[in-house]
């Protein structure tokens, strides 16, 4: 891809937008950004608090604990995270640098109960605003569709910013008729490394320290040091997903080291980074041949989620799988369309794991869809693929994606709102 077009400018945009850091699961994180917004803007702690979010933000938030907290979950637990420690300028690392004493403080503060949670009245998967009061002072911020994504800020009434603009999907459909699988191939195979290199770097030291911490310590429900145990340790394909898991296993559970994110989840970002770092180990790959793989996984994961939006019943882990198993193809000097076809095939044999939320099975789910990723990947250099017509799968890859995206979008909407009605229901 030649450099100096606006193709290229466009790709490594989309990558310095969307690999990101966050500490923590990002919906919670999101919650507590916009509470210390919402507090910026008020110049003061509230007395009062009312925190309205969408449904999927609701799933993603009840059984993670929010990091900093002293193992605190749920919706009030980020708010008052936010409200008493945020330092908004830091984003989704927003409450990365709470102090012992502050720890306390949020206790203290939630055991006031001054915060009401209202799911929102809003046909947007992503949709959260924040409401806060102290006397006769009031401010609002709304975020929608992504986590920092602030179209709404008002105080005493007085609107500071309406961005009707950015309430639309807009990104995600630059990403959608920007990023192709053979513009991705190219421009993994083109370009210039220093234009990534900040990018890449950060993602692994990042991804890779989180994953040693969860197979170091306790964390959650130890899905990784499980695969560890009870599986080869020498076997790359164990290694692998024991990292990724375990990673997860930390992350779930309220660690509070720091994830590079694709498509806005940590999640996802360490199913698609983890598995490749490791093989590049084993595989003895150059730090360029490392980097470029890694290039090509992150836009395979962000474009096959482009089409489904930041949150679904669709697990993200699937995608996730899918781009690391292709960039590990990358490593092995695969062809194109090998490369191409492993992701086909993962598709349509893991598309049906929903999310149910974040939580320590996510750890489980990222094993279950880089196992299956790995069958893709050695069907696929076997000559083996599924074709189109086999269920879900299309004629061409580019049609497959579109075939899932439709799946996860739209006609998994009646699925999200019934696991959330399990979910929030009597246990």
């Amino acid at each position: 891809m030649e450099k100096h077009s606006g193709l290229y400018k466009a790709y490594v945009d989309i990558m310095e937008k969307e690999l990101v850091p966050a500490m923590g699961c990002t919906e919670p994180i999101a919650i507590s950004y916009a509470a210390a917004k919402a507090r910026d803007l008020l110049g003061k702690l509230p007395e009062r608090v009312v925190v309205e979010a969408s449904g999927n933000i609701i799933k993603n938030v009840k059984s993670v604990v929010v990091p900093n907290t002293k193992g605190l979950k749920g919706i009030e637990a980020a708010a008052a995270a936010g409200l008493i420690a945020g330092k908004s300028e830091l984003l989704l690392e927003v409450i990365s640098q709470v102090n012992p004493q502050q720890r306390t403080e949020i206790q203290d503060y939630l055991q006031k109960n001054l915060i009401e949670t209202r799911v929102a009245d809003s046909d947007l998967v992503f949709d959260l605003i924040v409401r806060v009061y102290a006397g006769k002072d009031s401010a609002v911020v709304r975020i929608v569709n992504e986590h920092t994504n602030i179209v709404y800020m008002e105080k005493n009434g007085a609107i500071l910013l309406k961005d009707l603009f950015r309430s639309s999907d807009s990104d995600e459909e630059t990403k959608e008729n920007i990023l192709t699988v053979d513009g991705i191939l190219d421009f993994a195979e083109t370009c210039d490394l220093e234009d990534v290199r900040h990018i890449i770097s950060r993602q692994i030291e990042y991804n890779i320290n989180i994953a040693e911490e969860g197979l170091t310590n306790d964390w959650g429900a130890n899905i990784g040091k499980i695969i560890m145990k009870s599986n080869d340790p020498s076997d790359i394909r164990t290694r692998a997903r024991a990292k990724a898991a375990a990673g997860s296993d930390a992350r779930m559970s309220g660690c509070e080291m720091p994830v590079v994110i694709n498509s806005g989840s940590g999640n996802q970002g360490i199913t698609v980074s983890v598995p490749i770092i490791e093989y590049a180990k084993e595989l003895g790959s150059t730090e360029e041949e490392l980097y470029r793989a890694l290039v090509l996984a992150n836009l395979l994961g962000l474009h096959q989620k482009a089409g489904i939006g930041r949150l679904s019943a669709y697990c993200g882990a699937v995608s996730a799988g899918c781009a690391s198993a292709a960039g590990i193809a990358y490593l092995m000097h695969e062809s194109d369309w090998v490369i191409q076809h492993t992701v086909v095939n993962c598709l349509a044999i893991t598309s049906g794991i929903v999310c149910d939320g974040a939580k320590p099975s996510c750890a489980a789910k990222i094993s279950s869809a880089i196992e299956a990723s790995f069958l893709a990947l050695e069907m696929a250099k076997n000559g083996q693929q599924f074709k189109g017509g086999d269920g879900i799968v299309k004629k061409g890859i580019e049609n497959t994606i579109q075939s899932v995206a439709k799946l996860g979008k739209d006609g998994m909407r009646g699925t999200d709102k019934e696991i959330l009605q399990i979910m929030v229901g009597s246990n």
